[in-house]
Order: C-alpha cells, then sequence, then structure tokens
C-alpha cells in the first residue's frame, strides 16, 4: 500500500452501470493509494432501505426527499471494506437485497434526494485523496477530479457478478431475473431527468468484461499514479 503522506492527494471518480464492477474495483484503489473509499450507491440505497421500512410510497417524491434530509448515513471503511450505517445500525447486507436493487432508482430520482446526497459526498471528498464510485461522480459531484473512469461491462457478465454477490449474503437469485432487473435499471438510470448515467467527456472508458479484479486495479492505478507524478513536478 503507498502512503498517502507520500505523494500528492487526487480525486478519483469511477462510475457506470450496475454491476460493472465499480464497488470492489474503487474499494482495492483506495486501499492501496491509502485513500478513502466512498460508495456512493450504498449512501442512496440506505435512504431507500429506510423508506422501506417505513413503508413510504417510493412514488411520493416530498416524503422521500424529507426522508433524505433527515437521516444520518455513516460510511466506515474496515479491512479494505465498506461498512454502512443507517440512524447508527450497520445496514451493510441489508442495503444489497433484491427489493432495495430494484427500487434505489425510483428514490436516487428524485433531485432533492441526489441534492442532499451529493452535498455529503463533495463535503467527504474536498481534501482529495479519495476514491468515489458510483452514476454521476464525474459528471455532477466531482466534475474537476483528476481521473475519471468509466466502467462499462456486458448484461450477462454483470448479471453473473450480481448473483455471486448475492450468493455470498445467502440470497439465491435467478440468473434471466437478474438479466431483466439489470437491463432496467440501466434503462431507469440513463433517462432519468436528474444526473443520467452518462460517460464525462474526458473519462477513460474501461470495459471490465473479460478483465479480473486484479487487471481492472492495476489500470486505474497506472494511470493515477501518473496523474500523481505529475502533480508532483508542478
Amino acid at each position: 500500500m503507498i502512503c498517502k503522506d507520500e505523494l500528492k492527494k487526487i480525486t478519483i471518480a469511477i462510475d457506470g452501470p450496475a454491476a460493472s464492477g465499480k464497488s470492489t474495483t474503487a474499494k482495492l484503489v483506495a486501499h492501496k493509494l491509502g485513500y478513502l473509499h466512498i460508495d456512493t450507491g450504498a449512501m442512496y440505497r440506505a435512504i431507500t432501505l429506510k423508506a422501506l421500512d417505513e413503508k413510504i410510497d417510493l412514488s411520493d417524491k416530498n416524503k422521500i426527499v424529507r426522508l433524505a434530509r433527515t437521516s444520518t448515513i455513516r460510511l466506515e471503511v474496515e479491512n479494505c471494506t465498506t461498512k454502512v450505517f443507517l440512524e447508527g445500525i450497520e445496514v451493510t447486507k441489508r442495503i444489497r437485497t433484491q427489493l432495495v436493487s430494484r427500487s434505489v432508482s425510483t428514490v436516487s430520482s428524485y433531485e432533492g434526494v441526489r441534492e442532499v446526497m451529493v452535498q455529503e459526498q463533495q463535503k467527504m471528498a474536498a481534501s482529495g485523496g479519495v476514491v468515489l464510485e458510483g452514476r454521476d461522480i464525474g459528471t455532477v459531484v466531482l466534475p474537476k477530479a483528476e481521473l475519471k473512469i468509466f466502467m462499462v461491462a456486458s448484461v450477462e457478465e454483470r448479471a453473473r457478478r450480481r448473483k455471486g454477490e448475492l450468493t455470498l449474503v445467502g440470497i439465491e437469485a435467478n440468473q434471466d431475473d437478474l438479466i431483466k432487473e439489470i437491463e432496467m435499471r440501466d434503462q431507469k438510470d440513463s433517462t432519468r431527468a436528474v444526473s443520467p448515467l452518462r460517460k464525462a467527456p474526458d473519462a477513460i472508458e474501461l470495459d471490465t468484461s473479460h478483465l479480473t479484479i486484479e487487471e481492472q486495479v492495476d489500470f486505474i492505478l497506472e494511470r493515477a499514479k501518473e496523474i500523481i507524478r505529475e502533480k508532483g513536478k508542478s
């Protein structure tokens, strides 16, 4: 691991559709650089979980926005794993259920919710030395990030990965159902009116369909180190 105090700290934005490999790769990149990893998607999932627990109609935008404004979400990194706390209670596994996955696009589409989340994310990233991953990091949250990566992968490969993630937490899922769910999620994320999923003009596209996690991490680290070296010269 590279000590962050030895290098000029930069901000890394990793965007891409669901199950494109962002979370695992971002965690490892952050760990190797000694940076903070911020899983922005987990923050939206936490709000979605709270709305579901409180049986709030997800189509009621005003109630969902009020919920986001009054909720407390905390991220903690432990042994290269980001733990998510909602109102002081850990919900890391609960936010990954299929019900939350199917519902989070609706919640995250509301402008008021995104305003709250973006403000929090920008505060976390203000001093640099962070890796943020989500859907609109390079375009909305951190448009001036020194390194922007846009990760993509085939729907089939993404469904396979999602199935593996669910199996690890004891949830069985049908591969074909996951493919349909991911396709619907892509459609919602790409066509929503507020901060749609799109590649920033200056982002580097990385197709992870046939890459190992190590190859994905190495690709991003090499580009990060190039930028860090250049900053060190200036």
